[in-house]
């Protein structure tokens, strides 16, 4: 089964579960599983921001369809990554495809995959298996499979990074913020850059800038800052035009960029290109307009929420795979190309800094650490010593990893393998020892675990010691939860109770207390939980009938409710009635008082 570029085969129409699935079929095979896929596969050579607004709107409408909900969306592309011998040179705009919907997939586990083609390559027999294979991200080359896995980089000891002519001119993009500025003083204390293009949104107006330029010129530089919106190609080649020719441009440093963290159904297309300007638009500039001038160095700073997956962070994973793409672009047409995709740095006023002692508990426990300043400018100076055009600068914190093994998502297997399974041994199922724990209480027992479950996950969220830290009727936005803590309990609480669950959950269900009453109901009950549930309310309100005075002013109305229940009841019934049965007992609708009266006290045993 093939499409042409940027056609769908199967879509989020009325009728896409039901065509993917003959599609996936006809390749699996009889007898496969074969699960509920439709397939998206965007077309390459357009702009990044259309690109992306289409993939958005896409996720959007795949998750808010209650038709698909059980459904998986294969999201397949054809060049976006460099998989295998490199022999595809990845399109950049399809490689932020790729950091949109991994920011999807961290927010809805097992709703999406990834696939990527040969740029001249159809949707193929091979493919349709692969989608098969439970992998989250892979790509097929020559016929294999290959799925990507993070790798220890070994950078060669020693060697020196390449070194920039002190008479010519480095410009650092974002260069007035706390980054770039930390970046620009290094350039010039330790690589003996002497002259610095900076450039900044504001400019000479943005704060610091006096002791920045004091701080540079005491190390011997010349600072030229400039205010310059680095998305506007024009103004960006204006600012390129005041290098002077005696001290030629040999080396960029693109910092710039912003963040704006939503939860992928609250993307606009409008805020994804608003993130996508200062960084990926910037970047495609910076390479057409210096693609001719012979740098040492071309440097861009990018994220590793690109390759780790960035919940709430889509449109910046997006801005960021686009980076990556490009150095990869460049390296393979012989330009010089670095893309640093950084994990977290403290002490820059970045993210890391504006974390509290809750989130700084719960980044360790993702196994993902800040840098500091004197580790990162470290690492970029091994990066610059080294030949790879793609490298990620994390600190990682292997116990919390090992710790978390067996939820890894499977691009940490390369680091920390995941456990090994005993043969016939299935693995950890929380869903099904939490059923199986739940099976053996009452009704009453039920609702404590179940809210006890709730507490426990919402305390591991926001970081806290134990369940004590949430009380069961506090709202869980007076306890700190945002869109991106309600995601991520969301999917605690779906890998714990094996239901999927809707992402605005926390907000349907306020409270610890009204999101187990919840769950009580959405979970599927197995045939005798279900039974001793009913038979465990009956007895209740068995004793409560009898308690109930004969003269009680109420009583009419309670005959009247029981005549409706055993008569919605019974209508559900789906044998016929038995023998010792009164004729009516497949019909209370037809039956009179005196005969429902006599039915409902059979059935509850009441004499």
């Amino acid at each position: 089964a093939a499409s042409a570029p940027g056609q769908p085969v199967g879509d989020a129409s009325a009728e896409a579960p039901e065509a993917a699935e003959r599609l996936v079929g006809d390749a699996a095979g009889a007898g496969a599983p074969v699960p509920d896929v439709a397939l998206f596969a965007p077309a390459p050579g357009r702009p990044v921001r259309e690109t992306v607004a289409e993939t958005l709107t896409l996720l959007q409408g795949w998750l808010a369809d209650e038709r698909t909900a059980s459904s998986v969306l294969a999201v397949v592309t054809r060049g976006a990554v460099a998989a295998g011998s490199g022999e595809v040179v990845p399109h950049p705009e399809l490689a932020a495809v790729w950091g949109l919907v991994g920011a999807a997939q961290a927010e809805n586990p097992g709703r999406f995959v990834l696939a990527d083609l040969p740029p001249d390559a159809d949707a193929s027999p091979e493919l349709l298996r692969a989608l098969l294979s439970g992998e989250p991200q892979l790509a097929l080359r020559d016929g294999a499979v290959r799925v990507p896995r993070l790798a220890a980089a070994r950078l060669a000891a020693g060697t020196e990074p390449p070194a920039l002519d002190p008479d010519g001119t480095v410009l650092v993009t974002g260069g007035t913020g706390a980054l770039g500025a930390l970046v620009a003083r290094h350039l010039a204390e330790r690589h003996g850059v002497r002259r610095l293009l900076l450039l900044g949104r504001r400019g000479p107006d943005a704060d610091g800038v006096k002791e920045l330029t004091a701080g540079l010129e005491a190390l011997g530089a010349h600072v030229d800052v400039r205010a310059c919106d680095v998305s506007d190609r024009a103004a960006l080649a204006d600012a390129l035009a005041t290098v002077p020719a005696g001290h030629p441009l040999t080396a960029v440093v693109h910092a710039a960029g912003v963040v704006d963290d939503a939860v992928v159904p609250a993307l606009t297309a409008e805020r994804a290109a608003a993130v996508l300007a200062p960084k990926a638009d910037a970047a495609h500039h910076l390479h057409e307009l210096t693609r001719d001038r012979p740098l040492a160095a071309f440097v861009l700073f990018s994220s590793a929420t690109a390759t780790l997956g960035g919940a709430g962070q889509g449109s910046y994973a997006a801005a960021n795979a686009y980076l990556d793409a490009l150095a990869a672009h460049r390296s393979a047409a012989g330009l010089p190309a670095l893309s640093l995709a950084w994990g977290p740095w403290e002490g820059t006023g970045g993210m890391a800094d504006a974390l509290d002692e809750a989130g700084r508990r719960r980044m360790r426990r993702s196994g993902v650490l800040p840098l500091s300043a004197d580790e990162g400018l470290a690492l970029f100076d091994a990066a610059l010593a080294g030949d790879r055009p793609v490298l990620l600068p994390v600190r990682l914190e292997t116990a919390a990893l090992r710790a978390a093994s067996a939820q890894l998502p499977p691009l940490f297997h390369g680091l920390v393998p995941p456990p090994v399974q005993a043969a016939g041994d299935a693995g950890p199922d929380a869903a099904g020892d939490l059923r199986q724990r739940l099976a053996g209480l009452d009704a009453a027992g039920r609702d404590r675990a179940l809210l006890d479950l709730v507490r426990t996950q919402a305390a591991q969220v926001l970081g806290h010691a134990g369940a004590a830290a949430v009380a069961p009727d506090q709202p869980f936005e007076d306890l700190g939860f945002d869109s991106l803590t309600a995601v991520e309990l969301r999917n605690r609480l779906t890998a714990a109770t094996g239901t999927r669950l809707s992402a605005t959950l926390v907000f349907d269900y306020p409270t610890a207390t009204a999101l187990a009453r919840h769950l009580r109901e959405a979970l599927p009950a197995d045939d005798a939980s279900a039974a001793r549930s009913v038979l465990d309310d009956l007895v209740r309100l068995e004793t409560a009938l009898a308690a109930l005075p004969p003269d009680d002013p109420d009583r009419v109305r309670v005959a009247t409710r029981l005549r409706a229940v055993a008569a919605r009841w019974d209508d559900d019934r789906p044998a016929a009635a038995a023998d010792d049965e009164p004729a009516y007992g497949a019909d209370l609708a037809a039956a009179d008082d005196d005969e429902v009266f006599d039915y409902i006290e059979k059935e509850l045993g009441i004499s």
